[in-house]
């Protein structure tokens, strides 16, 4: 299946959620990445989400990251495809971008040679790990300046699709993981 037609299907999907689904889903993929192997490490980078288009609400995963005293760093979009990454502190303040995106205004930078594991946003996954996004191509480009051992974790409100994506390019990173609300896949 081609990227573009997996996005305008899941972009419908994501808007007929009502927001008590979207809120049980969100929680059970906060519950879901519990069980994953991968609590050991020190910094987390997290995507805050774009309410308008009924994203996974990752304040259950902030809250979990809290409570294990972990590191948790946050993307704001820089020029072009970049993203630049700050640790969220207490004076962390957060402005909605041109595309909605929660984002911190400044702060301390992080290198993303710092980075353990990545919680990647995605609007549809396959079974090999290919992940789709919104197109823009920030967090393929992010992953790739990430060191090659960073743990890359998919969050996905609906299961893999069946079919491959068929048009993956050279520079698409696929997930080292996905967590669904009633799923884990692993790649």
């Amino acid at each position: 299946m081609l990227k573009k037609d997996l996005r305008s299907l899941y972009k419908n999907r994501r808007h007929l959620l009502d927001n008590e689904s979207l809120e049980d889903s969100s929680l059970n993929i906060a519950n879901g990445l519990l069980k994953l192997p991968v609590w050991s490490h020190d910094y987390y980078h997290i995507f805050l989400p774009i309410s308008e288009n009924k994203e996974i609400d990752t304040t259950f995963i902030l809250s979990i990251l809290q409570g294990k005293d972990k590191n948790v760093v946050l993307p704001k979009v820089g020029d072009n495809t970049t993203l630049q990454h700050y640790l969220l502190t207490d004076s962390t303040r957060l402005k909605k971008n041109k595309w909605n995106i929660p984002e911190p205004v400044d702060g301390i930078e992080v290198p993303t040679s710092k980075i353990d594991v990545v919680f990647i946003p995605l609007l549809s996954f396959d079974k090999k790990g290919n992940r789709v996004g919104y197109g823009k191509g920030f967090y393929d480009t992010f992953l790739a300046e990430c060191r090659e051992d960073v743990i890359k974790i998919g969050l996905s409100l609906f299961p893999a699709e069946d079919e491959l994506i068929t048009d993956i390019y050279d520079n698409d990173v696929p997930l080292d993981y996905c967590v669904t609300p009633s799923e884990t896949y692993s790649f």
